[in-house]
């Protein structure tokens, strides 16, 4: 790379207008305007638009750290293959901008291990990269929030940044005992996003167990009515992919959780491929 003059004049101008990644590749670029011969036109269009990916992908990552995902994971590290029940063509449906134009619900139902965390986060993440904000929160980490709230302001902190981001998963709901006053705050969360913003929700107890979850059958009737009325929920089967490579006896698989086939019908088990062992729930 030749080093040009216009270059030494041009880059603290640009760094000072904050377009610093079209001060680090103006070098580049007056050498293939050179060239290239290009018009000051494709020049300045180069130029900027490079600025422009940039600042996209910094928006995204800055998404991404918000989010709060406990770790990375995309939709192109599922293997198909390994579950060929799962369709293909079923999760991407919610990988479509609709599914957060529509304010849609997603829950996803079924024993430790069969990668339910994995998805939803594979689903907000490409929502993430669509543009869209995303949190994410396990239940019992919500419970302590709610529980350390000491006031009603408290309280609405809490649960502000998940009722206005774009996209909001909630982990783990009914893994562990949660406190009386857990079942409003949940209702309240639920309510607050119906119709207004897609929710994804993962749990290891059917729906007829919820009434235990919120210790209030009323409200647990409540819940999933507005979850069912712009969304599905989807029942998982299948061993733990924490075995996934293993040999397993027959009587190891005869005593895994048989969970049946969801409202939809087409999607029975989810995959993880790779990442962390305790990346799959």
């Amino acid at each position: 790379m030749i080093a040009r003059p216009e270059a030494a004049a041009l880059e603290p101008l640009l760094e000072q207008l904050g377009l610093r990644q079209a001060a680090a590749v103006l070098p580049e670029w007056l050498d293939r305007a050179a060239s290239q011969e290009l018009s000051y036109a494709d020049f300045l269009h180069g130029l900027l638009e490079e600025e422009s990916v940039a600042r996209a992908n910094a928006a995204t990552q800055k998404r991404l750290r918000q989010a709060g995902f406990p770790y990375a994971a995309t939709i192109e590290q599922f293997d198909f293959r390994f579950r060929p029940e799962l369709k293909r063509q079923v999760v991407l449906r919610y990988l479509d901008p609709t599914f957060v134009e529509q304010a849609r619900t997603l829950a996803l139902i079924g024993p430790p291990g069969l990668g339910k965390t994995m998805l939803a986060i594979c689903i907000a993440t490409k929502h993430i990269q669509l543009g869209a904000t995303a949190r994410f929160i396990t239940a019992q980490h919500l419970a302590n929030q709610l529980g350390r709230a000491l006031t009603s302001a408290g309280r609405q902190r809490a649960l502000r940044p998940l009722l206005t981001c774009d996209v909001l998963v909630l982990d783990e709901l009914g893994y562990l005992p949660t406190l009386p006053g857990f079942g409003p705050a949940l209702y309240e969360l639920i309510a607050g996003r119906y119709e207004k913003r897609p929710t994804l929700l993962t749990s290891n107890k059917s729906l007829t167990e919820w009434a235990a979850i919120v210790q209030d059958a009323s409200l647990a009737a409540a819940l999933v009515d507005r979850i069912l009325h712009h969304g599905e929920v989807f029942y998982l089967k299948g061993p733990s992919f924490r075995l996934k490579g293993r040999a397993l006896d027959s009587e190891l698989v005869a005593a895994a959780p048989a969970f049946t086939n969801g409202t939809d019908g087409g999607l029975e088990a989810e995959h993880r491929a790779g990442g962390p062992e305790d990346a799959v729930r």
